[in-house]
């Protein structure tokens, strides 16, 4: 057993509390990973003012020698892929599979961020007046407080982090206390490939550290991954702080499948974007509407499938769905399968707690199918964060987007249809930030934007070149070489 510290004023430090979390393999409770500290706002007062003396520094380190450490980053990532993903899975439950996707991930942002250095555009224009230079260009803001969740351990402080350093910026980085160990490890990836040790700081412990984090009046930009509560609240915090703030947050997606869909491309979707990191994904495919003329069918494809998928240890071979995180998680899933019962839905498959052998020391839950799900119902409507599948059935294309459209999340949406036109309707119509074509909900890729609509963000997304838009602010130079005063719309009109 090891016990680790956080990462403040360039050292690794013990926390002012003294105190410290257990933190363990969630498909084997008896494993008992390390000892991380439970941190409190003394820790996270002398992160940010050490990070503030590291803004100092790196604002004014040019931005293609800021890719340079995020192009050694991606480096170190590529050669520990496989040591990090296992200590992922043991960390988190998804299967090696999965980590290493997550891994990759962050492998693809860093070499992103790398070369965005050299891309950091402004714009030059054209000036009304005679003898003057227009342009704007873009600076970093100061220090960036990073709160992310435990379902991407690696992935998600990377689409943070990595634009952040890269614009400029400072960090002061809270990971998700069920994944404290992944977030150590990257933080000791970045000292490693030359970041500067003010530069980004690493306060472990729970939601007070994050709340110490939104507080500071010292912290410029917020960015933050977790659920629409906490995310609302947060919201109120650096509205009134006039806080830069980025948030990512709940999710109830959809997935439709017409009549004319290739029903086995959708069936590998849905289980996919259903159980896939057990249903613990906010762009997981938890609701499937389905249109009336395949609907019995593919209801009965997609049970058979289910029902063999495998539960157990992600670093064992032939495992397709590891565990909960935890056990809170578990019952809030025992809770929304009660509540389906309740409201007349009818449960095809699982609806159990998974027993018997290894899977008695986890957080195992049988993935779970509800049938004759209604449009409106808490089952249909509530992000659940496990795997548990709505299915609701429509009469046409028209139907299926109301339904889908009908909820206060707008992350992620898709259809398997053949037609080309309701493809396109589809993209137009569908109130997400993301809309995939005969694909599940999920997959997005790191040189796109990532993020959602109404309760799911704020307006910011994660990702591709817009996300260094939120990590930097513009700034608009005029040169003036007339001579003379010129008062711009007053002399020129």
């Amino acid at each position: 057993m090891t016990t680790f510290k956080s990462f403040i004023a360039g050292e690794w430090v013990e926390s002012s509390t003294g105190e410290y979390a257990e933190n363990r393999n969630p498909a084997d409770t008896r494993d008992l990973i390390g000892l991380f500290p439970k941190g409190d706002a003394r820790d996270v007062q002398r992160a940010v003012e050490s990070a503030k003396k590291g803004f100092a520094l790196w604002k004014n380190i040019p931005a293609p020698a800021r890719g340079d450490v995020l192009r050694r980053v991606g480096d170190i990532l590529v050669r520990r892929k496989d040591e990090i993903a296992d200590l992922m899975t043991r960390e988190m439950g998804k299967p090696i599979a999965e980590t290493k996707g997550d891994v990759q991930e962050g492998i693809d942002t860093a070499y992103y961020a790398a070369t965005e250095g050299r891309r950091l555009f402004g714009h030059t224009v054209p000036s009304e007046l005679r003898n003057k230079w227009a342009m704007s260009f873009r600076r970093p803001i100061g220090v960036a407080g990073i709160i992310t969740p435990f379902n991407f351990p690696l992935a998600i402080p990377t689409w943070k982090i990595f634009p952040a350093l890269l614009c400029g910026n400072a960090v002061v980085f809270k990971p998700a206390s069920d994944v404290p160990h992944t977030g150590h490890v990257l933080v000791e990836i970045l000292l490693d490939a030359g970041l500067p040790p003010e530069v980004v700081q690493l306060v472990h412990g729970p939601g007070r550290v994050g709340n110490a984090i939104v507080d500071h009046p010292d912290v410029a930009l917020v960015s933050f991954t977790g659920s629409t509560e906490i995310g609302s609240k947060i919201g109120e915090t650096c509205g009134r702080m006039h806080k830069r703030l980025s948030l990512e947050m709940g999710g109830k997606n959809a997935m439709i499948v017409l009549d004319d869909a290739d029903l086995d491309l959708a069936l590998d979707g849905v289980l996919w974007g259903a159980f896939g990191t057990t249903g613990q994904r906010c762009t997981a495919t938890s609701r499937l509407i389905v249109q009336e003329g395949v609907h019995d069918a593919f209801v009965k494809m997609l049970v058979d499938r289910a029902a063999k998928l495998k539960l157990g240890d992600g670093r064992k071979k032939g495992t397709d769905v590891g565990p909960m995180v935890n056990e809170p998680s578990r019952k809030n899933v025992e809770t929304y399968v009660q509540i389906g019962k309740g409201e007349g839905a009818t449960l095809a498959l699982g609806g159990k707690q998974a027993t018997g052998g290894e899977l008695d020391h986890g957080y195992f839950y049988q993935p779970t199918i509800f049938t004759n799900v209604k449009a409106g119902s808490r089952l249909e409507q509530e992000e659940i964060f496990g795997p548990v599948l709505s299915v609701t059935k429509v009469k046409d294309a028209a139907e299926a987007f109301t339904v889908n459209n009908d909820v206060m999340y707008g992350l992620s949406s898709s259809v398997y249809t053949r037609d080309v036109n309701i493809a396109f309707q589809a993209l137009q119509q569908l109130d997400n930030g993301i809309t995939y074509i005969n694909a599940p909900t999920i997959g997005a890729e790191a040189h796109l934007p990532f993020g959602g609509v109404k309760a799911t963000g704020n307006g910011h997304r994660e990702g591709g070149w817009e996300v260094y838009e939120f990590f930097s602010e513009t700034k608009v130079g005029y040169i003036d070489y007339s001579g003379a005063l010129q008062r711009a719309q007053i002399d020129n009109y």
